[in-house]
């Protein structure tokens, strides 16, 4: 879950990410709410004026079930009929989550089952093995994620790369902690998925960038 306001902010750097999600915000007094999907890619995305946002950010392997994540890539999809604390999806109207209690949305949906996980996925995930072949693995890890298992786990370590770096890391130590081939291989994977060199993010510089409020360390 995660929380933020637009303030002086027009555009913003938006990461590829693995990962899909739910964002309320309001634009000049009125409620808004939309489904954002994974992203294959970097962008650029306008940020509305004087606006605040809640956002909740789903596993990978969670779905929802009236709309399917590969349907999701790369897009997003406006929510109908928002109101001030409220938003309708999957044909049920749900309470729209504050700062402090997205988890009871997310036990709802789980429990109304808009949300489902694919426990073939949900087993590669955790490293368990399958008696499928591996292309019948791949097709459900794909329609349950919108990517393949390597383009999951590129993007995963790119977002983790993008984080050290900004927390102070040397170019030389991302390398190595990450498993890329040199500097050049982690340049351009900086630059397709993030949109920033490693210098730009170690500096601070080239503008608002949405990272994940966590960065993690070198330890």
């Amino acid at each position: 879950m995660w929380t933020c306001a637009s303030e002086n902010v027009t555009t913003m750097t938006a990461l590829a990410s693995e990962t899909w999600g739910l964002v309320f915000w309001e634009e000049q007094g009125m409620p808004q709410a939309a489904i954002v999907g994974p992203e294959s890619r970097t962008c650029s995305a306008p940020v509305p004026p004087e606006a605040t946002f809640v956002g909740v950010q789903f596993a990978v392997g969670t779905s929802l079930r009236a709309t399917g994540t590969l349907a999701l890539v790369d897009r997003g999809i406006q929510l109908p009929d928002v109101m001030s604390r409220s938003f309708w999806l999957d044909g049920y109207r749900w309470q729209t989550p504050a700062a402090d209690d997205a988890e009871l949305l997310v036990g709802r949906l789980v429990r109304q089952g808009v949300l489902v996980r694919d426990p073939v996925v949900t087993g590669l995930l955790r490293g368990h093995q399958s008696e499928l072949s591996q292309r019948s693995l791949e097709r459900r890890f794909r329609a349950a994620t919108g990517f393949t298992r390597g383009a999951v786990a590129q993007i995963e370590r790119v977002r983790t790369a993008a984080g050290l770096l900004v927390a102070g890391a040397s170019v030389q130590d991302v390398v190595e902690k990450l498993g890329y081939y040199d500097e050049p291989h982690l340049a351009r994977m900086l630059r397709r998925y993030v949109g920033r060199s490693a210098q730009q993010l170690r500096s601070g510089v080239g503008g608002a960038i949405a990272l994940d409020p966590a960065q993690p360390s070198m330890s």
